[in-house]
């Protein structure tokens, strides 16, 4: 693995059980998504279909390296490039991928308009990113999208999976939000945890607890983003540059979007 962060208080510790904290983080997503693996199917399916077995990928807020992760174990022969900001959930990706030379790092605000300098490659075959990119709002969100059709090549694929909400069926959504809030408090009554509490875990680490406290002074408690309908995202992917988008995917919250350069 190459890392090309200079921030040398995220250093992994040795010893520490990275792929434990990766698999704690994937069961703490699966308690709000529990389609999060067929999601991830449906994504290295499309990648399969339009660009191959081997890619060189762009894990976009890439977290602790979930779509890294499911790419190389299904694909050997892959490349990732990692960027995130979050400093707690690189650390994580750092353990997990430690001593992986097909897996790259990157620490880079993607709202920095020079982000894409610090990449390894000037074009990417696929771009991935998962559960991420609700934290932008429309404009910023709509300026990474150009970034984006910048870096991935032509007969090259984006993909989004996240929430995309249709404002148009109110009724719809209420119910949807209802179901799956009853699903969640039944799942903790079994011992899941949720977002918050994960991160109290992770606080307690002595290894995490730095990159913790760093990280919540980025971000925040809560996401500021907004959530567009499928429509709305590749409406924007089609102007950035894209030459066809619509979702491969989706559950009744969230959407798997692909756009073909």
């Amino acid at each position: 693995m190459t890392d090309t962060s200079t921030d040398t208080g995220t250093a992994t510790a040795a010893g520490s059980d990275w792929r434990a904290w990766q698999e704690s983080w994937d069961r703490q997503q699966e308690w709000y998504m529990p389609d999060r693996e067929d999601r991830f199917r449906t994504m290295l399916d499309m990648v399969e279909a339009f660009v191959g077995p081997d890619p060189r990928v762009l894990d976009l807020a890439c977290g602790t390296g979930s779509i890294t992760a499911r790419l190389l174990d299904r694909f050997p022969g892959a490349t990732s490039t990692g960027v995130d900001l979050d400093p707690a959930l690189l650390t994580i990706a750092r353990g997990t991928f430690a001593g992986d030379e097909r897996v790259t790092l990157v620490e880079a605000d993607l709202k920095d308009p020079g982000w894409t300098a610090r990449l390894p490659y000037d074009t990417y075959d696929a771009v991935l990113t998962a559960t991420a990119l609700h934290w932008l709002r429309s404009e910023p969100l709509e300026v990474l999208y150009g970034q984006v059709a910048e870096l991935v090549r032509h007969g090259g694929v984006f993909m989004n999976a996240d929430h995309m909400i249709d404002d148009s069926t109110p009724r719809i959504n209420a119910a949807e939000a209802a179901h799956s809030r009853a699903r969640r408090d039944r799942a903790m009554r079994n011992g899941a945890l949720d977002w918050a509490e994960w991160w109290a875990l992770a606080a307690a680490d002595p290894v995490l607890a730095g990159p913790v406290a760093r990280r919540f002074e980025i971000y925040g408690a809560h996401a500021d983003g907004e959530m567009p309908s499928a429509a709305g995202h590749a409406r924007v992917l089609r102007e950035k540059g894209f030459g066809e988008s619509r979702p491969v995917w989706c559950s009744p919250s969230d959407t798997l979007l692909l756009a073909l350069k």
